[in-house]
């Protein structure tokens, strides 16, 4: 006798007990690649990876010109405007990408050997989405979570699934992680957070 469970066809005399052996080896299988709380994202100590973007203030100081550090917010098109160097592309890059990139700009035009340092000033605001009681744009402090951030946005309404949300990130590349966390995850600068509806 063929014995169907999912995709899985087993031949032979099958017990109740070892169907449901059969069927939670089929369900871990398909669940082996799946990372719900990717490591690589998760903790505090964010800086080497963080991707700059619109709404991140900078410090930029270019010691061989100017020892006096000069402050930039990055635009709305992801660029900035600096004298001798121009206009900049920031957008997706970390601040050891963009110190290379201006120090290559005046490598070029004025100096043999730039010396360039990058801080970021104050970091762009995060969103928080749906189950809260007042949704919308907060300014990022260190050290929030999915809870705190939560909290400033006035907590969960009594709709709200309170195991996990959904955050959306963008990576140094541009590119956009959807990740499924717990209340402890650490937010970053740009995070979106979805706290979804329970359904009972």
């Amino acid at each position: 006798m063929w014995v169907s469970v999912g995709t899985l066809r087993v031949r032979g005399t099958v017990t109740m007990r070892w169907r449901h052996i059969i069927m939670w080896a089929v369900l871990a299988a398909s669940l082996a690649g799946c990372t719900r709380y990717p490591p690589e994202l998760y903790g505090f100590d964010f800086e080497p990876t963080y991707a700059l973007d619109s709404g991140d203030e900078i410090r930029v100081v270019v010691y061989e010109v100017d020892n006096v550090p000069q402050t930039y917010k990055v635009e709305a098109s992801g660029n900035i405007s600096m004298p001798m160097v121009g206009v900049v592309s920031v957008r997706g890059k970390t601040v050891e990408q963009l110190e290379r990139t201006i120090a290559g700009r005046l490598r070029d035009r004025f100096i043999k050997d730039p010396k360039v340092a990058v801080q970021v000033v104050t970091y762009r605001p995060f969103f928080v989405l749906g189950e809260v009681k007042n949704a919308g744009q907060y300014a990022y402090v260190n050290g929030l979570t999915v809870e705190s951030a939560v909290a400033v946005a006035g907590g969960y309404t009594e709709r709200a699934k309170l195991s996990e949300a959904r955050v959306v990130r963008i990576g140094p590349n541009g590119s956009r992680v959807v990740s499924y966390v717990p209340g402890g995850y650490p937010i970053r600068p740009g995070d979106t957070i979805y706290v979804p509806e329970r359904w009972f």
